[in-house]
């Protein structure tokens, strides 16, 4: 029996997502496991404090289409193009813990960047993934030097 068969990685589509990619990649083939590729693309609020202002949905499906064919493209550049992947759209932690469940995930993997001073105190992505994930969470570092 696999320790992990379903692996969930994250990517925010950033320079990054190659890295992890191929060290995602790498790990699902050591484990035999099934890689899928995830990316969420939330609307931010224009004004602090105030309601999220989702675009015109002409404006929203060309956002989610070019994060489709970026997420492709990355699938493509690191061999996976039979491998299954989605851009979804809404909160970013609710979406990624949502599809971990939805899809059975084992492992969800994602990028942790260091943070430094006040950053300490925000409540980052991976934290939270953490703490509500239905699996196991590996946070890999980027974006150092």
């Amino acid at each position: 029996m696999a320790l992990y068969r379903r692996i969930l990685l994250v990517v925010d589509l950033t320079e990054d997502s190659l890295g992890l990619g191929r060290r995602a990649a790498a790990l699902a083939g050591a484990l035999g496991a099934a890689l899928e590729l995830l990316h969420v693309v939330e609307f931010m609020p224009v004004e602090p404090m105030g309601e999220t202002l989702m675009p015109s949905a002409p404006l929203e499906e060309e956002l989610l289409e070019r994060a489709r064919q970026r997420l492709n493209t990355l699938a493509g550049e690191l061999g996976l193009e039979g491998t299954s992947w989605r851009v979804e759209s809404g909160n970013v932690k609710s979406e990624i813990v949502r599809v971990a469940r939805e899809r059975h995930s084992d492992l969800i993997m994602l990028g942790s960047r260091e943070r430094h001073g006040l950053s300490i105190l925000v409540n980052f992505t991976e934290d939270t993934v953490l703490h509500a994930a239905p699996c196991d969470v590996l946070a890999m570092r980027v974006g150092r030097a």
